[in-house]
């Protein structure tokens, strides 16, 4: 093999990782503008003065969602989700609108949700689905 022919495979193959990468950085943020911020169906809602706490089911997995009331200025926001017996998974971060946690699973046993925007909170005590 000449060293054109190799030169021009190389540069071949660094043009396709460079789109290839390119596509990788877009494709997620598309992705997630798109998808529903919890898989399953809505099973419950908790309002509170700021904002809002949304949870879902799927089979044996719960997850929720904190969402303001009014969007605005980025504040603190906080969604958890506690399944009794284990420590709660739990979010906190600046945001505007939401902030949601993973599918939780919870097996056959109690979870409680709490959820907060800027000084509104929510706590749902503990809830048997």
């Amino acid at each position: 093999m000449d060293s054109g022919a190799i030169r021009r495979g190389l540069a071949l193959g660094v043009a396709v990782l460079t789109t290839s990468g390119l596509l990788a950085l877009t494709a997620p943020a598309e992705a997630h503008a798109a998808a529903k911020p919890c898989a399953g169906r809505k099973v419950r809602t908790l309002t509170f003065s700021t904002g809002m706490v949304r949870v879902y089911k799927q089979g044996r997995e719960v997850c929720a969602v904190t969402l303001a009331k009014n969007p605005g200025p980025a504040r603190t926001m906080s969604v958890s989700v506690q399944v009794r017996g284990h420590r709660p998974v739990a979010y906190k971060d600046k945001r505007v609108r939401r902030i949601s946690t993973p599918l939780v699973y919870m097996g056959h046993r109690s979870v409680r949700v709490k959820g907060a925007v800027g000084r509104g909170s929510v706590s749902s005590g503990w809830i048997r689905y």
